[in-house]
């Protein structure tokens, strides 16, 4: 495949494309373009750019607004929108989750590079959240459609299982000090694309706490339901880095999870998010503020 500069190459029959062919900067960056690939592809992976930190913040505002790097982690210094993931200092995402949707209006979409890419290991999978839904069995497909579920920030969530021994212990009473002042909200399980209208799964085991109005083993019992139905293998592609590399991709319908198996080897990546809006369900349902502690608490 070809789209006027780029050669787009598929990664799985579902979603996911590689993209070569031009620097995604500066003058020969077509945001229009790259925008309907990743409507289209929802994971686009653009190999030999090495970008800087002022040329990434300028692709990712040329696909949208930039939101400040995280709401309880601080940016970088020279660049507030930059979230600095370094692997030897708590940087390490080894849990399925979909970026920082603890807020009402989580953000549309990511821009990931690789700043020093281990020659073994670090890889990062996506999950497919837009096939799983379209794969679920009609009836549960429209059981779940009618469902919502709470999302609360989890502060050690991006330090993966176990958590990260680099991660010390006053940055973790920081970061829960921080979180406490982050009020818990509620997404629809199913959610419409706000541009191509089709509906994908929207939980994911990083922040969803539960499912509204069930019990707490029926929550339990079909959020883990469909945390293995999202994750089998034909739904999820996974990439290794290679110098250069950038990855783009689509926060409403994947999830994704930093592979930890890269022992002491130095892995650094510097993340830039595009802001979104409110998740909306099938039935006109909105992303809100989890006001009522006897909804919100579980």
């Amino acid at each position: 495949m070809s789209a006027r500069d780029w050669s787009v190459t598929p990664l799985t029959a579902t979603f996911g494309a590689e993209l070569r062919g031009t620097r995604a900067a500066g003058d020969s960056l077509d945001a229009a373009l790259l925008s309907g690939l990743l409507e289209q592809h929802l994971v686009l992976v653009l190999r030999d750019q090495h970008l800087t930190h002022a040329e990434q913040v300028a692709l990712a505002r040329a696909l949208g607004e930039p939101t400040p790097a995280h709401p309880v982690v601080p940016g970088h210094p020279d660049h507030p929108e930059i979230l600095v993931l370094d692997g030897a200092q708590g940087g390490r995402n080894a849990r399925w989750h979909t970026d920082v949707t603890f807020m009402p209006t989580p953000p549309a979409a990511s821009v990931l590079v690789g700043d020093v890419v281990p020659q073994f290991g670090g890889d990062t999978m996506w999950a497919d959240t837009r096939s799983a839904y379209e794969r679920l069995a009609s009836p549960l497909r429209d059981a779940v459609e009618l469902m919502e579920a709470v999302h609360r920030i989890s502060p050690l969530a991006y330090w993966g299982e176990p958590f990260d021994s680099a991660l010390g212990r006053d940055d973790a009473q920081q970061l829960l000090d921080d979180a406490v002042k982050v009020p818990p909200v509620i997404h629809p399980v199913v959610r419409v694309h706000p541009v191509t209208g089709r509906k994908n799964l929207f939980v994911n085991p990083g922040f969803t706490t539960h499912i509204v109005g069930l019990s707490r083993i029926e929550s339990d019992g079909l959020l883990q339901l469909l945390y293995q139905h999202m994750t089998q293998p034909e739904l999820v592609l996974r990439h290794h880095w290679r110098n250069g590399d950038v990855v783009i991709w689509d926060n409403r319908a994947t999830m994704h999870y930093a592979v930890d198996d890269y022992g002491e080897v130095d892995r650094r990546m510097r993340r830039v998010t595009i802001r979104g809006g409110a998740a909306v369900g099938p039935s006109g349902v909105q992303s809100r503020v989890a006001d009522d502690p006897l909804v919100a608490m579980r």
